[in-house]
């Protein structure tokens, strides 16, 4: 009986014939008791049968690990989007200013820092706080923004407005209500925190847009 040529078969070859015929170990059923495998986590051998289900089993757990970080997601933006619907609500309150805007989003939300700047306003109010001159480089950066940013704490001007060590910051300009998002802003929003990760580059936006929608909404009020 003549031995089979294998010569030029290369392992990919041998995987591509078993996963194109799955009936092989049908047929030569007693091979995968007969085949022993080192265990991943020890020096012991263990059969075919017994790596796969051990295989099987780590995956299981790797879905199971996923569904529970889903749910504590999902609780988390719960928590979120109940707390910004709060501060939105009190921010429709005949009383509500631009302080409480700003306390009630670091209260809601355990920001560490935050601070507010808006141009334009009523001669009545040029004299508060929220309200004092800005240069025209700020005004230019949040006139760039056509969304809130997430960055390092770059040195710029809206990072000394709040007091404190910053290691990240959100800026988040201010529009008028419906108004495009090239468009002119009237103010700009930093929240800031001595984390650099808590406002990093990578962290996404969403709930950051509405608090400019809100914002937005609620300070053009005090526009001359």
């Amino acid at each position: 009986m003549s031995t089979p040529d294998i010569q030029g078969i290369t392992e990919q070859d041998l995987a591509n014939y078993l996963a194109a015929n799955p009936s092989f170990f049908e047929r030569y059923a007693d091979l995968l008791a007969a085949i022993q495998l080192s265990h991943p986590l020890g020096h012991r051998t263990v059969s075919l049968q017994e790596r796969q289900a051990d295989m099987l089993r780590q995956r299981i757990k790797g879905l199971e690990q996923r569904i529970i970080e889903m749910i504590r997601a999902g609780t988390e933006n719960l928590g979120h989007f109940e707390k910004l619907q709060r501060w939105t609500l009190a921010q429709m309150q005949d009383g509500a200013t631009p302080q409480s805007l700003l306390e009630g989003l670091r209260e809601q939300f355990l920001i560490p820092q935050a601070a507010l700047r808006v141009w334009g306003v009523k001669p009545e109010q040029a004299q508060a706080d929220w309200a004092a001159p800005v240069a025209d480089d700020v005004k230019a950066l949040a006139a760039e923004l056509a969304e809130p940013r997430c960055t390092l704490n770059d040195g710029s001007a809206p990072s000394r407005w709040v007091a404190g060590p910053v290691g990240s910051m959100a800026l988040i300009p201010l529009r008028r209500p419906g108004q495009a998002a090239d468009g002119a802003p009237f103010g700009l929003i930093v929240l800031a925190s001595p984390d650099a990760t808590r406002y990093a580059p990578d962290k996404g936006n969403e709930f950051l847009l509405r608090v400019a929608e809100v914002a937005g909404t609620a300070l053009a009020k005090h526009l001359a």
